[in-house]
């Protein structure tokens, strides 16, 4: 390193905190390489000037990745883009699908951009600092915004906008990252370009929940009090032309944008009920981007020569649920057993095609940073799985229902689960819904996917596992189909969420990881990647594992 560049490392290091500095020591000691570093650093809000300084402190040994040079598209011309179709309407408060998260990130925006690599980027945020405690978040808004109808945004639309996610009686699909984290009237505008959040608790991972992420954050209007559909009000790059329902929606530069004008002129969306639908209408010259695939569904695109598939990690992945609170399944062995049963190598060559990281049956994906290496990975092993039956009571096997849904490649798991368990005499019945009659009212006792005795559940990407840990797996997680009550485990987690330093985070993932080995109320067989599909001609496409889709800089050779 070089004298000049020294200079500048020490004099950073001199106004930033402790928990920013221990990361950079970790970095100098080669424990984490530069993508790790970058990550966290932007998680703690130290500028993008500032972690492209420290980042040259790397340690020789370790591995920087250059991303590939693409030549810039060409401006003008019409983006065609197909989606999921949105499963309701397109109210940014209750949005809970990929296809509604897809349509609101056109024209809306948030604080930060979470991107694939699970980066914090700095949107309607400029920058964000915390206190010593991570229960104090303070949020220098971007001066010069305004929203599509003319209205300047101010920190007072942020502190709306946030109070009225956390409000209860709103009752907004953003309740589950908030609930414990951020109660309604504890975000404040200090003055017209500084929000503030006081938390209920420290949270180490806080910027991820007010970045796209958690997709109904999205910073609308102080006064906002509804019909969204009609004006697609944002602050984004795109402005509504069009809105049919069920079908599409067509877009124009948004002439009161902050930030560089859109490479293309205009953007056209189209909704695709079904995968195959949307797989025909890329290779049909219909649409130029198939904004995500999965390979169940779109396996025709992965080899096709026409077509440039773009994959990254991710946590999306399925939950497999054993109710902890009744037969078969009351004792841990019994859930053990089933655990040792399942052939992940099978499924991740096959069912995926190899598109997919290996689960080890707990929420931390091998994405995460926080997640610890050192845990071991479960290998199928029958003949431990044939003890444990016996030692439970249990050796001769037993009947129970697995029950899923129409979704992806749901069904064709449960098959697999279904065959692998059968070697050790275990008989499961199959029940396949619909998602509508899966989910249910989303509460136990009026939800088969919450009051079944197994089932088999999608869950999508997040960039920390903090709602992963609890919504399904904590005493009173509102989403807990294992009925898994365990206070070491509640105890562990708040540890975990606490913490602002990745070591602190690492040591307390290393116990979740084991205790969820041994008690095993949910299998997590497999992390899938997020798969992107787009015409040769076509670069510029930005997409994250949460199904957002950023066309601003998308265009044409």
């Amino acid at each position: 390193m070089s004298d000049q560049r020294q200079r500048q490392v020490d004099a950073i290091r001199r106004h930033i905190g402790e928990v920013e500095n221990d990361l950079v020591d970790e970095l100098v000691a080669g424990r984490i390489d530069r993508r790790e570093f970058l990550r966290r650093g932007s998680v703690l809000g130290l500028s993008l000037s500032s972690l492209g300084v420290l980042a040259g402190c790397a340690a020789p040994n370790v591995t920087r990745v250059s991303p590939p040079q693409t030549k810039p598209p060409k401006a003008g011309g019409t983006i065609r883009t197909g989606i999921v179709a949105p499963a309701a309407a397109l109210d940014p408060i209750m949005i809970s699908d990929e296809g509604g998260l897809a349509v609101l990130g056109q024209s809306a925006q948030y604080l930060v951009w979470s991107d694939k690599n699970l980066t914090l980027r700095p949107v309607l945020a400029e920058s964000w600092t915390h206190d010593h405690t991570g229960r104090v978040w303070t949020f220098k808004i971007r001066r010069g915004v305004s929203f599509s109808d003319g209205t300047p945004m101010t920190a007072e639309d942020v502190a709306a906008t946030f109070n009225r996610l956390s409000d209860p009686k709103v009752g907004s699909n953003a309740l589950s990252n908030f609930d414990g984290v951020l109660s309604k009237g504890n975000t404040k505008a200090i003055d017209p370009y500084t929000a503030q959040f006081t938390l209920d608790a420290p949270n180490g991972n806080f910027p991820y929940l007010v970045s796209s992420d958690n997709y109904n954050s999205v910073v609308l209007p102080k006064n906002y009090d509804g019909g969204w559909d009609k004006t697609f009000l944002g602050t984004g790059p795109w402005k509504l032309e069009s809105f049919t329902p069920n079908q599409g929606v067509s877009y124009g530069r948004n002439p009161r944008y902050w930030g560089q004008p859109t490479v293309a002129e205009r953007s056209e969306v189209t909704f695709y009920a079904e995968e195959q639908a949307q797989t025909l209408g890329i290779l049909g010259n219909q649409v130029d981007v198939v904004a995500h695939y999965s390979v169940s569904g779109g396996r025709a695109l992965i080899t096709n020569p026409d077509v440039r598939t773009t994959q990254f990690r991710s946590s999306s992945h399925r939950q497999i649920h054993m109710r902890t609170d009744k037969e078969p399944f009351a004792d841990k062995r019994v859930r053990q057993a089933m655990a040792l049963l399942l052939d992940r190598r099978a499924l991740v060559n096959g069912l995926l095609a190899t598109k997919s990281d290996y689960g080890n049956d707990s929420p931390f994906a091998p994405v995460f940073q926080s997640t610890n290496q050192s845990v071991r990975q479960r290998q199928l092993n029958v003949a431990m799985a044939k003890q444990l039956l016996e030692a439970a009571g249990k050796g001769a096997g037993f009947s129970t229902q697995l029950l899923t849904l129409t979704h992806f490649e749901l069904p064709d798991l449960a098959q697999v689960v279904q065959n692998d368990v059968s070697v050790a005499g275990i008989n499961l019945k199959l029940s396949i819904l619909d998602p509508g009659s899966y989910y249910g009212s989303s509460k136990f006792g009026t939800s088969p996917w919450l009051d079944s005795t197994m089932g088999i559940t999608d869950y999508g990407h997040r960039g920390v596992p903090n709602l992963l840990l609890t919504a399904p797996l904590s005493s009173k997680g509102p989403w807990n189909a294992a009925h898994f009550r365990n206070p070491q485990y509640d105890q562990l987690v708040a540890h975990y969420v606490a913490a602002l330093d990745l070591g602190a985070q690492r040591a307390a993932a290393g116990k979740i990881q084991e205790l969820l080995l041994d008690e095993t109320p949910v299998m997590f067989p497999y992390f899938y990647y997020f798969l992107t599909g787009a015409r040769l001609n076509v670069s510029g496409v930005e997409t994250t594992a949460m199904g957002h889709v950023d066309l601003s800089r998308a265009g044409f050779a």
